[in-house]
């Protein structure tokens, strides 16, 4: 029909955390109790320096998430504190995970209409990383499930993943493309794998997600400020029927 214009992506994936609900704040709180915790054994500065060392570390056997998060706690109280940390101190960072994991999800101003709009015209995806149990109750109490047309929670965004989640839902990979906070996560790799991307910022960095202004050199991909701008700039790289 006249007027009519195709859709230039024939997938629109979402990154979750920090893209639809917020995430990294409850991280934040967490750490800083656990600061406090370990004050009376070392200064700020080294305990988030030593927590990040053990994270980063923990990485490959634990993976992203809470329970990863809870792991490398208590082991950077062991060391901080060279085995003296008491029992029932051990108890209160298991508490700590325990509530992030019962938090409430609370959605990024314009993601509930912006994602109810889109899933009229688009085929969305929901494509995050971290822990299956976690993510999918998360995603349960976020109220946006029926909005997907497929889940993928993986354990690691790199180009791989990106290419065999492309390849198994049989996309071209030229018509997908990513929308998240992370440029690491949601933007370099997908470039890689030969998609499009869409950054759209969140306050918070977590340090393991940054990246240095060199690595950006030479690539193409949206900057919006906010979800709310998505569907226009769907709109404007369609094509006309």
């Amino acid at each position: 029909m006249p007027g009519t214009r195709t859709p230039a992506f024939d997938v629109v994936a979402l990154d979750a955390d920090d893209t639809l609900w917020h995430n990294e704040p409850i991280f934040t709180a967490t750490q800083e109790r656990f600061r406090a915790l370990l004050t009376p054994y070392h200064d700020a500065a080294w305990i988030d320096e030593r927590l990040y060392a053990a994270e980063k570390r923990n990485l490959q056997h634990f993976g992203y998430g809470v329970k990863g998060f809870v792991l490398s706690m208590i082991e950077t109280a062991i060391e901080l504190t060279e085995g003296r940390i008491a029992g029932s101190e051990v108890q209160r960072i298991i508490d700590m995970g325990r509530e992030m994991l019962t938090a409430r999800v609370e959605l990024l101003d314009g993601v509930a209409e912006t994602v109810e709009a889109l899933a009229e015209n688009h085929r969305l995806m929901l494509l995050t990383k971290g822990d299956l149990f976690d993510q999918e109750a998360k995603l349960a109490r976020s109220g946006l499930g029926d909005h997907f047309s497929a889940i993928e929670i993986v354990s690691e965004k790199d180009a791989r993943t990106y290419a065999g989640v492309i390849a198994r839902h049989r996309i071209n990979p030229s018509r997908f493309v990513m929308v998240g906070n992370s440029l690491k996560s949601d933007v370099l790799p997908v470039l890689e794998a030969g998609g499009a991307a869409v950054h759209i910022p969140y306050a918070i960095t977590w340090i393991h997600e940054q990246v240095p202004d060199e690595a950006l050199h030479g690539k193409e991909f949206a900057r919006l400020a906010n979800i709310r701008e998505l569907p226009a700039w769907l709109a404007g790289v369609e094509s006309p029927g």
